[in-house]
């Protein structure tokens, strides 16, 4: 058996890749921004402020949620997403290692 295509990669490659496909969608970058502004979101409130539809919206939240960007909280039949702050921080750390490692390479 081959070695897969991730296997050739370093794990921050590899890990980047993934936080880079889940931000490259212009519909979770507006969750992101409206979860953001509030102190507690429900999933209709999404619907709401963005436009799309809740199976659409929640297919969304679900790629957040992947990696760990958002975390939601089950109230009765609502959940409340907020963004982890803690994963937050670990992928802006992630991102600024990787902008400032290859500004210094190129021209």
């Amino acid at each position: 058996m081959g070695i897969t295509k991730t296997d050739i990669f370093n794990t921050e490659q590899n890990e980047l890749a993934v936080i880079f496909r889940v931000l490259a969608n212009p519909a979770r970058i507006a969750i992101l921004e409206y979860i953001s502004g509030q102190d507690a979101c429900i999933c209709n409130d999404i619907v709401e402020e963005i436009g799309l539809a809740q199976p659409t919206i929640s297919q969304h939240l679900k790629e957040l949620k992947s990696i760990d960007l958002i975390k939601g909280e089950i109230t009765g039949k609502k959940i409340c997403y907020c963004i982890n702050l803690e994963k937050w921080s670990e992928i802006q750390g992630l991102l600024n290692s990787f902008f400032e490692k290859t500004k210094f390479n190129c021209c």
